[in-house]
């Protein structure tokens, strides 16, 4: 079964969850996933030029993909230069109890794809049959001792847990299973630090990982201890022994409280030029659409697919993490903006949505919310709470929303039905196909703050910037020529009326 598994993972094009469903035994005390089906990639992957761009940024990213092997294994000295990380294997590990077992499967299929969009190559997943967590090794001593057997068996260099481990618990699995032991939320860390590319992301990303570093520090042995101080000596440590008094470990935390004060400073320096940008769109009164969803759901393909903006697509989780922001109008005429949002994942660290809070205000100061989900994942509901739990987070829940199941062409009959049920008022679109996508221009249409108030204005023909601000901030209805100036009749927001009154006729 060994190497049949290691002969999956080295093919080329091979589905990510089927590699994992692929193994035909299980380790006594476990159970390897079930029936489920549910995956967080699609497996193909389909871009298209006119909409999507000339997608440079991915083929960037595909050119400096992984390289297996260590430096000594390379036959081509030349391969060094491209290879970024060196390639993990991997081995998953989880646990549920009584009647949330299809849930479990789900979670760690998805933990599968983030392993794998972290570069990783996943060997095996395991999960247990368990009421709670062992306070101390995670999976009870027992079964990290059967887990140990797995990790040898497989050769994995790296066991991950479906859920966030505390310090001592990673510690202690690690002493037993002799390999490094991480968790979910520090393989999401490691996805955000690859595709960070723009300097308040990558800040926001740093802060993210000193934050979730701060309490999992640990000494490095005597050598590095420095915990005698004072008179010490006197205790009888003898000669030698008085030291300054100070841990290493204590060190490395002030390094880190300072580090973290000063991307604090420096992320918060970056917020004059996005209200700048927001208050010349408030302005000019334009109002903003902001496109959320979780992760890989195809916010950005929709964004292209509307915009032709030419935003990075990817099938990876978190491909794109700073918001992008386009203008489109209504086919009234009326200009407002899209904006790209980072996606979100179930069990999204906290320490990420507190980082990310400046762009999340993009969804919290939008006017609509044009919510992305996967159509064709087997739970939809999970990620439809997921999203609307962080969007409370931000202060979101008031703006109007618009429910959006993409991926549409890859979802059966069975499925709409089931989706439907889900949200009765969704709307299904596909980026790919273009299903539903005048539909969904229609409702942000119905959606966005119209101007109302019907004015009949006589404007000097060298007073052309008010002609040019009813264009923008309001709707145009008729203009005649006459020989007093331009005879308009528009509709205005009512905050604008005193500013016209001079040229009401």
């Amino acid at each position: 079964m060994i190497e049949s598994q290691r002969n999956e993972t080295e093919g080329n094009g091979a589905d990510a969850v089927e590699r994992v469903l692929a193994a035909g035994a299980h380790t006594a005390g476990y159970t390897l996933f079930g029936s489920g089906n549910a995956q967080a990639l699609q497996s193909d992957n389909h871009y298209e030029g006119d909409r999507d761009g000339d997608q440079f940024d991915r083929e960037d990213r595909q050119a400096l993909r992984r390289v297996s092997g260590l430096s000594t294994e390379l036959q081509d000295v030349t391969e060094v230069e491209y290879r970024q990380l060196r390639i993990e294997n991997v081995v998953l590990i989880g646990i549920y109890n009584q009647g949330n077992l299809q849930e479990a499967e789900n979670s760690l299929r998805e933990l599968f794809a983030l392993a794998e969009t972290a570069g990783a190559v996943v060997l095996d997943g395991l999960l247990q049959k368990r009421a709670n967590p062992d306070p101390s090794t995670f999976f009870g001593k027992g079964k990290a001792q059967e887990l140990r057997g797995v990790v040898a068996a497989t050769g994995a260099d790296t066991v991950i847990a479906d859920t966030e481990l505390a310090p001592s618990q990673r510690r202690a699995l690690e002493d037993i299973v002799g390999v490094k032991v991480i968790d979910r939320t520090a393989v999401i860390l490691d996805i955000f630090s690859q595709h960070a590319s723009s300097r308040e992301g990558k800040a926001q990303v740093e802060l993210a990982q000193l934050e979730y570093l701060l309490p999992r520090l640990r000494g490095w042995g005597e050598s590095m201890s420095r915990q005698a101080g004072g008179q010490v000596g006197g205790a009888g440590a003898g000669m030698g022994s008085r030291g300054p008094g100070e841990t290493k470990i204590e060190l490395d935390r002030r390094r880190i409280h300072t580090r973290m004060s000063r991307l604090r400073k420096q992320i918060k320096g970056f917020g004059p030029a996005r209200e700048a940008k927001r208050a010349n769109r408030n302005r000019f009164e334009v109002p903003s659409v902001a496109i959320t969803g979780y992760t890989n759901a195809g916010k950005s393909s929709l964004l292209n697919r509307i915009t032709r903006a030419g935003v990075l697509v990817e099938n990876a989780l978190f491909a794109t993490l700073d918001a992008t922001v386009r203008k489109s109008t209504t086919t009234d005429g009326r200009l407002y903006t899209l904006s790209d949002t980072v996606g979100f994942v179930r069990n999204l660290p906290p320490q990420l949505v507190e980082a990310f809070r400046s762009t999340l205000e993009e969804v919290g100061q939008s006017d609509v919310i044009v919510h992305v989900v996967d159509a064709s994942h087997p739970d939809p509901g999970a990620q439809l709470a997921t999203v609307r739990g962080v969007i409370g987070d931000v202060g979101a829940r008031d703006i109007p929303e618009i429910v959006v199941f993409n991926k549409s062409d890859l979802a059966d009959d069975d499925q709409r039905l089931l989706i439907r049920g889900l949200e009765p008022t969704g709307i299904f679109v596909s980026a790919r196909t273009g299903e539903g996508v005048d539909e969904l221009l229609a409702r942000i249409a119905e959606l966005l703050p119209a101007p109302e108030v019907e004015l009949t204005m006589l404007v000097p023909y060298d007073r052309g910037d008010v002609i040019s601000r009813l264009h923008v901030q309001g709707r145009v209805l008729s203009t005649d020529y006459e020989e007093g100036g331009t005879l308009v009749k528009a509709l205005v927001h009512p905050a604008r009326v005193a500013e016209l009154q001079e040229f009401i006729a």
